[in-house]
């Protein structure tokens, strides 16, 4: 009973323990949406500068990893050269600068609800960028799958009733910079051996991204913030926003560290869901059964591949522990015949 009723608490713990990161991860990613929302937003806090923003989240995730690092020492930092950096973070950087950029732009024009709806196409985005630089084996079924997620967008931005074209074309150029990032994490990063977490991640790319939101904000929005002599910069809505931004990486760390990959992604989709009911029920956002039933097509078709990569991962797992026992009783085979070849020539003596 000792033992038994030690490992069921000690389950019921780690099962606990996860929802709470799940819970965590969602209730932080659902903040930081809503709040960039609020501050961008024209009818809201009425703060239309996403390059602004950005960088003040930057900056702001910068300073303190750079204090997690360097002057407390939470984590370890990665041995990165000079050259690696430029080769590899740099270009990592300016695509997630622009990821950035164009998402939080995409909030003056577009509603929080049909905004989740567009992200759907990530898989999408991520799988075609893929095979494109021979990263995924290109499938039919997979594209099919690919296919029907797009067509289910496709209907929802067709219910859309704030339909923005500028809009829509800031928030696919996003999801097409966010999904060319994660490809280049693989191909300039992970294949080189080097893993980066949320906190080693902001420590290096961070400072880089602020760098090259600079070009733009002097072009765009400095003009515009130099003639906006009544705005006073508010460290309570911008800290905390920031702050929110920062603990949502945190939350990335612990989640994909204490789960996996794809428990976020599976979060992600309830997520979404509750980010659309929202919308729907407290910004007041409309709401249409096509939007509905456009969303619900791209939603199982993203379902669908979360489960086919799992399975996916499944495979992978049991294939490697064949070879790990086939490699143990090849071992075992050689020295039981090492040990009988030994006793043999004892004998013979």
């Amino acid at each position: 009973m000792g033992k038994g009723g030690s490992l069921s608490d000690s389950v019921i713990k780690k099962i606990i323990l996860s929802y709470t990161y799940v819970a965590i991860w969602i209730f932080l990613s659902f903040t930081v949406i809503v709040y960039n929302k609020y501050i961008l937003d024209k009818k809201m806090y009425n703060w239309p500068f996403p390059i602004s923003l950005t960088m003040i989240h930057m900056s702001f995730c910068a300073t303190l990893a750079f204090l997690l690092i360097k002057v407390f020492k939470v984590v370890e930092p990665v041995s990165m050269s000079r050259e690696l950096y430029l080769s590899s973070v740099v270009p990592i950087g300016a695509l997630y600068s622009l990821s950035l950029w164009f998402s939080n732009s995409a909030y003056i024009y577009l509603s929080v609800s049909f905004i989740q709806m567009l992200k759907a196409l990530m898989p999408v985005a991520v799988y075609s960028i893929g095979v494109l630089f021979k990263k995924e084996g290109f499938k039919t079924d997979t594209m099919t799958n690919m296919l029907s997620i797009s067509f289910g967008v496709a209907i929802a931005a067709y219910g859309e009733a704030r339909f923005d074209t500028w809009g829509v074309m800031l928030q696919l150029g996003a999801v097409a910079f966010e999904a060319t990032r994660l490809v280049m994490i693989q191909i300039l990063l992970t294949s080189k051996g080097i893993t980066l977490n949320p906190i080693t991640s902001l420590y290096y790319v961070a400072p880089c991204c602020f760098v090259f939101l600079l070009v733009p904000w002097i072009f765009v929005e400095f003009p515009v913030l130099k003639e906006t002599s009544s705005f006073h910069f508010d460290f309570v809505i911008f800290g905390t926003n920031s702050f929110c931004a920062f603990a949502l990486n945190l939350a990335v760390f612990l989640l994909v560290g204490k789960t996996s990959a794809l428990t976020m992604n599976v979060a992600g989709v309830v997520k979404d869901w509750l980010l659309i009911a929202f919308s729907w029920s407290v910004i007041k956002d409309t709401v249409t059964p096509i939007n509905l039933f456009g969303y619900g097509l791209a939603f199982l078709g993203v379902a669908y591949y979360n489960h086919s990569k799992l399975q996916a991962l499944k495979a992978k797992e049991a294939q490697k522990k064949i070879a790990q026992a086939d490699e143990e009783a090849g071992r075992l085979l050689e020295e039981r015949e090492g040990e009988g070849t030994g006793k043999k020539s004892e004998s013979q003596n």
